[in-house]
């Protein structure tokens, strides 16, 4: 159930933030907002429900703190919506699950203004994209036009009805899944809507031994022993300070010949667009925050350059035949393109605080 204040929003309001789940108190959260060592008290409490997804969990963070969103993609029964649950159990903010359906309208997402004839007036009924986490679940089974319903909200962090315009809480997060086996009943996400997500990636299976904890824990029902680390405005805060990493110029600089090589491969049809090459530069920066730095690496950007840029390309014709996937393609790219030494720190700021930590998985070498 939303807030009062939420369901009667007026027209054009300032912006307000739902109640959140209180935070664990004063005394355990962390003096200073540092970024890595909340990252890395997340990952602890999402631990206690998910099972070996860190890096899964690392990449949600990025698309949290950089302001954007999430496609994961996978077999049902893989966790999608667990650790979706978990996570915003951790951040201590509110969770909104929308089960995508082909006769679902956009208002069933957006909300609708109902008639109260006392008041001889009509009352705003936000819908579920009201919330700080909001996990859309099965997202392709929904038609086109329903799909379109959030193009609004996770783009500008507001949603328009009957002309006026409500602002979404903040934080604000989409998750949205698909699975990758069955077609029939599915519209696929057009290329406009590929777009507003930040990254994409894939649960996988978990091993042998994670799976014999997945028993032991007892799957969906794990979600409610997760533990608030923090609150909706310390997350505020965490995204501020993620803005204020520092991104050389050399880097800057790589993040755009990675965007315009992706235009001119010939394998490539519709390359990255100024958006995705945005997206590839906050993310880098989130990146950096949770292993501790605020300076930007090429490294930070080469290993997000698959989750960020391979499902907004669109690839030519024949390239399936030949096992070129878009991920293959953004490999190729980054690793053909050089790294010289004006990308790297000359003298990185504050260097001892480049630690991996728990939430460092990425910052070891995946994706390389």
């Amino acid at each position: 159930m939303l807030p009062d204040e939420i369901q009667n929003t007026p027209a054009n309001p300032t912006p307000m933030r739902p109640r959140v789940v209180p935070a664990i108190g004063a005394q355990s959260r962390p003096a200073t907002l540092d970024v890595a060592l909340v990252a890395d008290r997340i990952a602890a409490s999402v631990a206690t429900a998910v099972v070996g997804k860190r890096a899964e969990v690392e990449l949600l963070l990025i698309a949290l703190l950089a302001g954007g969103h999430a496609l994961i993609e996978d077999v049902p029964g893989t966790g999608k919506t667990l650790l979706a649950r978990s996570l915003a159990a951790a951040l201590g903010t509110g969770f909104q699950r929308i089960q995508f359906t082909p006769d679902m309208l956009p208002a069933d997402i957006t909300g609708i203004s109902v008639y109260d004839p006392r008041m001889a007036s009509f009352t705003f009924h936000p819908g579920p994209v009201f919330g700080h986490i909001v996990l859309a679940d099965e997202i392709n089974r929904a038609t086109p036009r329903t799909q379109s319903a959030l193009l609004e909200a996770m783009a500008e962090g507001q949603v328009t009805n009957d002309g006026v315009t409500r602002p979404l809480p903040d934080p604000f997060l989409v998750i949205a899944t698909q699975n990758t086996l069955g077609s029939e009943g599915t519209y696929p996400l057009p290329t406009a809507q590929l777009d507003r997500f930040l990254l994409h990636f894939k649960m996988g299976y978990p091993s042998a031994d994670e799976e014999r904890q997945i028993l032991r824990l007892g799957g969906e029902a794990a979600a409610h022993a997760v533990s608030p680390v923090l609150d909706a405005d310390d997350v505020v805060a965490l995204a501020a300070r993620v803005a204020d990493v520092h991104v050389a110029d050399g880097v800057a600089d790589y993040i755009v010949r990675i965007a315009r090589a992706t235009r001119e491969h010939p394998d490539i049809a519709l390359g990255a667009s100024p958006r995705a090459a945005m997206g590839l530069f906050r993310a880098a920066q989130a990146r950096a925050a949770l292993a501790g730095r605020d300076f930007v690496t090429p490294d930070d950007v080469k290993s997000l350059a698959g989750p960020v840029l391979a499902h907004r390309l669109i690839r030519r014709s024949g390239t399936a035949a030949r096992g070129l996937t878009a991920t293959a393609l953004v490999e190729a790219i980054t690793s053909a393109l050089p790294v010289d030494a004006t990308m790297e720190p000359t003298a990185p700021p504050i260097a001892s605080r480049a630690r991996p930590g728990a939430m460092g998985m990425l910052a070891r070498g995946r994706g390389r």
